[in-house]
């Protein structure tokens, strides 16, 4: 296969799994230009987090892209570090050397985008590699702030939309959707040996880690993700005036990030609160029903 094809083979397989997200990435419905630049967006954000969780494909040309050998795609931290020197490449004007961080270009050269929401993802990710505990959720609310809310700041600058209000309630918004994120992935963490559940809230319903690893969860366990479902519920009910603070598309976009969120929490609810058999997904009917709700305005 030539190198291109190789380069796009690559790129590829990281866009598609934008159909596997809470929200929707980049809707048919939005102006062409800002659907180019949300999945240029969406394809390094996705990168930088399957660089920190190891979920690279065997054998993918990602590391050579980035400059590296084939001992250097082994490396979580030594990968970050080369998407941080292509994004300093792009965002200084020149030619990246990772197709996916090629794809800013446009956006970077008019200014829409700055460097600095990518910074925090990769801090984020940089931190995953150390810290697999939380032991407050203030200290969860923290890493979110790396972890999630550049992703909505990242919106508003493609869309043209930012004011401090706004930026406010859409990190309320990210924080709600990457705690709901959590909640449904706790046995998939848990493999990465990673825990987001706060220890306190833990201590608190009296669940230990060995009780994460069972089929099933028991009645303690059921309840602290209630505690935590309902807490990145508030996340998202507070995040929700974003939605009415903006017109037209836009409004449908944001609508369907907040949708995302509430309809994933009610498949929490409506599994029994019990995630280890794998994460409860929402329906596209029950995501339609969150948006309906959403753009009335309805809590």
């Amino acid at each position: 296969m030539a190198t291109d094809d190789l380069r796009l083979r690559d790129a590829s397989a990281v866009l598609d799994k934008a159909a596997d997200e809470n929200f929707p990435v980049a809707p048919f419905f939005l102006p062409r230009a800002w659907r180019e630049d949300l999945m240029a967006v969406y394809g390094v954000v996705r990168l930088i987090d399957d660089i920190g969780d190891g979920d690279l494909a065997p054998g993918s040309a990602h590391a050579r892209h980035l400059g590296l050998d084939d001992s250097g795609a082994r490396d979580p931290g030594t990968l970050l570090d080369a998407v941080e020197a292509d994004l300093d490449t792009v965002f200084g004007g020149a030619e990246p050397g990772h197709p996916l961080v090629a794809a800013l270009r446009p956006a970077a050269e008019r200014g829409t985008l700055t460097i600095t929401p990518f910074l925090g993802l990769i801090e984020a990710n940089r931190q995953d590699q150390v810290v697999t505990r939380y032991e407050t959720f203030d200290d969860l609310v923290a890493y979110c702030a790396l972890s999630a809310n550049p992703i909505g700041r990242l919106v508003l600058a493609v869309t043209g939309t930012e004011t401090p209000e706004r930026v406010r309630r859409s990190d309320a918004v990210c924080t709600g959707l990457q705690i709901v994120e959590h909640i449904q992935d706790v046995a998939e963490d848990l493999r990465r040996g990673r825990i987001y559940l706060p220890v306190e809230d833990m201590k608190r319903f009296h669940v230990s880690e060995s009780e994460l690893s069972r089929p099933t969860a028991g009645a303690s366990v059921r309840a602290l993700v209630a505690y935590e479902a309902e807490r990145a519920r508030d996340l998202l009910n507070e995040g929700t005036p974003l939605v009415g603070s903006v017109h037209g598309r836009l409004k449908l976009l944001l609508a369907g990030f907040v949708a995302g969120g509430r309809a994933a929490v009610q498949a929490i609810v409506a599994a029994g609160y019990d995630v280890l058999p794998g994460p409860p997904r929402p329906t596209k009917p029950r995501m339609l029903r969150e948006a309906g709700a959403v753009l009335r305005g309805e809590g």
